[in-house]
């Protein structure tokens, strides 16, 4: 083998491996098909929307806890981290969609009490598995950091939502909010 073509199988080899490396930070999509079929369907229904996020956070922590519950489960460090995952990707996809509504000015009160209320439920459920004293240190090691990031989140977030539902009552006072951006465009997007 020459030094060109040695140089040209390394190069290759390189290019190979940064692009398996680049897969493998990318996130998986949180989401099955019939849940972005139904986020799709609520596209410009904020109450329904943010509904829909809040059903489907709520869900993958109740697969977590049916997972770890569940003596048979294998590999339980990693399914808690992917669920953890999934659940922090969904969450703040519902504040990213929360942000979109508010710039819009649409009236979210409705939907930012349902937030709020599992706001409180996910901070709980978060805060026992972090506590929970029968886990092994060396499986909570291999989750700790999404779990932690969760609960600032969480955290982070609920203070946000309340701040932005007192906003929101303000607002309302005046009549600055949209009450039904759809309706406003005969059902289309803006």
């Amino acid at each position: 083998m020459t030094a060109f073509q040695f140089r040209s199988c390394l190069c290759l080899a390189l290019i190979a491996g940064a692009s398996c490396m680049v897969q493998a930070q990318r996130h998986r999509e949180p989401l099955t098909q019939p849940e972005i079929d139904q986020i799709r369907d609520a596209s410009w229904e904020p109450k329904q929307r943010l509904a829909l996020y809040v059903q489907f956070a709520r869900a993958r922590l109740v697969k977590l806890e049916q997972m770890r519950s569940d003596p048979k489960t294998e590999n339980r460090p990693k399914q808690t981290h992917d669920l953890l995952d999934d659940f922090q990707l969904l969450y703040d996809e519902l504040n990213d969609n929360i942000d979109t509504y508010v710039d819009r000015k649409d009236d979210i009160r409705k939907p930012l009490k349902l937030i709020i209320d599992a706001d409180t439920e996910f901070q709980a459920k978060l805060s026992a598995l972090k506590d929970a004293a029968d886990i092994p240190a060396s499986e909570a090691h291999q989750y700790e950091f999404v779990l932690t990031n969760a609960l600032e989140t969480l955290d982070t977030s609920s203070e946000d939502h309340r701040k932005l539902l007192a906003d929101q009552e303000d607002a309302a006072k005046h009549k600055r909010l949209n009450s039904n951006s759809s309706a406003r465009n005969g059902g289309r997007p803006e």
